[in-house]
């Protein structure tokens, strides 16, 4: 049943993407606000979707924490629902993304070309500006790519250029979306999916006292919730394979 639950869903997902691409391209000579509306009704709708069809629900928690100005979001990477569920926490939000994933429906996009090496790091943190003098919220993948959950983390320094380069303060955030939307995998397991808004890092560390803090917290929220999604699997009597690798 749970193998048929999300077959059905994969096939409504992809669907509904399209469907949105198509509805979002008028919104290219449209004000921003234009195509951030269709993302979040793209994201409101996925929601829909998982908890309909495959009885997944999310929680999020400590969005109070979250401030209205320039911003830079943190955030674990498991799975591919962070990338459209976000967009539903923040004001403005830009997603700095590889180049890869620009056929996603998302607006100001900061489009990172790894091939580029150093100069891309260069064009990021200039983009990144901009979008931050705007009162937008920046929103990066530390890891730079999908992690099992559990898995040991593997952070980038590019967090750490963009905290010192801005001077604006960093929102961390923790997660267990990969329980439920695991990477490389066409499942989608009943559940919780919680994300966890962990408390703001002011600006003024030096590198190392922000990598260490950043990495520190966001793998201790991680941890956590990842026990209370096991705990919920259990329950449910789901056994799930050790996806760490």
């Amino acid at each position: 049943m749970l193998t048929i639950r999300s077959v059905i869903f994969n096939v409504l997902f992809y669907l509904n993407l399209v469907v949105i691409l198509i509805l979002a391209l008028p919104t290219l000579a449209m004000p921003r606000r234009g195509i951030l509306a269709v993302a979040r009704f793209w994201a409101r709708s996925n929601l829909w979707l998982l908890r309909t069809v495959c009885g997944t629900t999310a929680e999020f928690h400590g969005i109070e924490k979250i401030a209205c100005g320039p911003l830079i979001v943190a955030c674990k990477h498991q799975s591919l629902w962070e990338t459209f569920a976000l967009v539903l926490l923040l004001r403005d939000p830009a997603y700095i993304m590889k180049r890869e994933l620009m056929w996603i429906p998302f607006f100001g996009m900061i489009a990172v070309d790894r091939s580029k090496g150093s100069r891309a790091l260069t064009d990021m943190n200039a983009r990144v500006r901009r979008e931050l003098a705007r009162n937008r919220q920046i929103i990066i993948f530390p890891e730079g790519t999908r992690r099992p959950p559990g898995a040991a983390p593997q952070y980038k320094y590019g967090v750490v250029h963009l905290y010192l380069e801005t001077g604006v303060a960093c929102l961390p955030v923790a997660l267990n979306s990969g329980l439920f939307w695991p990477r490389r995998s066409l499942r989608r397991n009943p559940g919780t999916i919680r994300v966890e808004v962990l408390d703001p890092i002011p600006p003024g560390l030096d590198k190392d006292s922000f990598f260490e803090r950043l990495q520190r917290e966001i793998e201790a929220g991680a941890t956590r919730l990842l026990k209370e999604g096991k705990s919920e699997q259990a329950a449910l009597g789901l056994r799930m394979p050790d996806v760490r690798q």
